[in-house]
């Protein structure tokens, strides 16, 4: 067990920290005047890239593992989404996991893989 947890400890803080953002209500965001949508939107896909990340990293960068890094980022982005439902001010949308969540972990997932590959 000591030699997975460490494996494991970086998807589990990107899940809390993920948590922890949605969980704030709409009246404590900040406000990023014209570029809000974009910050926000951004912040999807960098979140779920990092996610993505790592839990191929707990799965040691198996390019086999590579689809369930993948799948277990969108499995959890749904569940996110689910729980913003419940924030006061916040709305969950299928289309945030659908395009942000998705993209971002596909991204990251390819990027990372090719580069792998070529070195």
């Amino acid at each position: 067990m000591t030699h997975i947890l460490p494996r494991w400890l970086p998807a589990l803080l990107m899940m809390l920290i993920i948590f922890l953002f949605s969980s704030q209500p709409s009246s404590d965001l900040p406000d990023f005047s014209w570029a809000d949508k974009i910050v926000k939107k951004g912040g999807h896909l960098v979140g779920y890239a990092i996610l993505a990340l790592s839990y191929w990293y707990a799965f040691r960068m198996q390019q086999d593992k590579r689809g369930l890094a993948w799948l277990l980022a969108v499995l959890y982005a749904l569940t996110d989404e689910f729980h913003q439902a419940f924030v006061p001010g916040r709305h969950s949308t299928i289309w945030d996991v659908l395009i942000y969540d998705n993209f971002g972990a596909m991204l990251s997932l390819w990027i990372v893989s090719n580069r792998i590959n070529n070195t």
